[in-house]
């Protein structure tokens, strides 16, 4: 299986954020679409990744004075970067080296996409159950 069977499973279109954008706006925008992190662009360029997790950490650093700041301040500029052939195998390693929890998907330097380790997860799950499923069937051919 590669990434874009998990794509394909998922919404068209991407949230993102611009650099300047307020964190409390990022903060909102990643609450009411339900997701864990927004991709950063500049005009079509992804310059880099906001988590849910950066703005706990800072949060945990700058107090109530979060608030002042921009998601250019907190967003990840070193990306790991998935592509829909990438395995799921190889971008499950990467997310777990990297301890990871979110990758864009980009195709041709434009961005596709973003997975999760949930959604590697759930994918590996339906993947597992469904080769249990032909085994059971198998056992119970032959007996």
């Amino acid at each position: 299986m590669n990434v874009q069977a998990i794509l394909k499973d998922k919404p068209a279109e991407v949230v993102t954020i611009a650099p300047d954008a307020a964190i409390q706006h990022a903060a909102r925008l990643m609450s009411s679409a339900n997701i864990g992190a927004v991709v950063v662009v500049q005009g079509e360029k992804v310059i880099g990744m906001l988590t849910n997790r950066d703005i706990v950490n800072a949060f945990s650093r700058h107090g109530w004075n979060l608030s002042d700041l921009r998601v250019v301040d907190l967003m990840r500029t070193e990306l790991i970067v998935a592509s829909p052939q990438d395995s799921i195998g190889r971008i499950m390693g990467t997310m777990t080296h990297r301890r990871a929890t979110h990758m864009p998907v980009l195709a041709g330097g434009r961005l596709v996409g973003v997975i999760s380790i949930g959604d590697i997860l759930k994918h590996s799950l339906e993947e597992l159950e469904l080769e249990t499923g032909v085994a059971r069937d198998a056992c119970i051919a032959v007996h």
